[in-house]
Formats: structure tokens, sequence, C-alpha cells
């Protein structure tokens, strides 16, 4: 689903990104898919910055920033979140929520981020984790947010949004 199809009659896109491309652009940028899906992250940064989309994010990625070990690359990951306003906080039926899926195979964390992105109402989860990728596919429409690789998600919307 592009942008344009999710955002249809709202005033902004509303993005959520898992820890995995919060990372992205700080990972080794020899490997070309890490490069191109950190130039994809880019860009919606872009948008973002420039006010046509919303970066929305939880608890869930800063409590997962918190456990980065590198004290440089955890203050640089944690630049790219949302201000707080924008953050939700990991609520009973956020948990709730994250258990339900982590029953239908989702990971702890992701559940979390799945349950924290659908609680607030995102328009799109992206993440660069191919086993997550692979289990919101098998998952379905039991989620209330597509879940989508950065690069591939660009793709698809910024060709819509120029077609």
């Amino acid at each position: 689903m592009t942008a344009e199809q999710i955002g249809r009659g709202r005033k902004r896109l509303r993005i959520y990104f898992d820890v995995s491309c919060l990372n992205r652009p700080f990972d080794d940028q020899r490997q070309a898919r890490i490069h191109l899906e950190s130039e994809a992250i880019a860009l919606i940064f872009e948008r973002i910055d420039s006010g046509k989309w919303k970066q929305v994010s939880s608890q869930a990625a800063e409590l997962e920033i918190a456990a980065i070990s590198d004290a440089e690359r955890r203050r640089r990951v944690r630049a790219l979140l949302p201000p707080r306003r924008l953050r939700t906080r990991l609520s009973r039926s956020v948990f709730a929520r994250a258990e339900v899926l982590v029953t239908q195979g989702l990971r702890p964390a992701d559940g979390l981020h799945v349950a924290a992105a659908e609680a607030l109402g995102a328009d799109i989860m992206l993440t660069c984790d191919d086993r997550l990728l692979r289990a919101a596919r098998r998952l379905g429409r039991l989620l209330t947010v597509p879940v989508a690789n950065p690069l591939e998600w660009s793709k698809e919307s910024l060709h819509a949004s120029h077609a």
C-alpha cells in the first residue's frame, strides 16, 4: 500500500519506524542493501522534516535504544526519535495486544512495536528486519497497521506521488 493510498483523507501520513530502521543509517554502508535502505530512510525523513509526513514512536523504541551498548551510536539513534508528544507510552492495552501478537508468532519486542504502532494509529510501520516482515505477511489482516521494508515502501510511495 502506498503513502497516497494510506494517507488519503488524513492531514499527514503517520509513520512508525522500528529500531532496525533507526539504526540503519549507522550500519556498514558498504553493503548495497544497507546503503539503499539508508537512502530510503533519509528520503522518508526528508518528507517528515518538510511536514508532509509525521513520525510517531513509542516507549518500546526508547527502551530498545537505551540497550544499545555503544554510547555514541545510542545518542545518534535516539536523535532520530520524534518529540516525546509523538511517542506513546506502553499501556496495559498495548502490552495485552503485544501478548496476542506474540502468541501468533511475533517476537516480544516486535509485538510491542506493532501494538504501539496500532495504538498510535500509524498508517505504516517500517522495519529492516526480514523476520518481522515475513511474520507480518503471514499475520496479514490480523494486524491493523501495514508493516513494510522502507526501501520497497518508499519506491512505491514516491512513484505513486509522482504519477
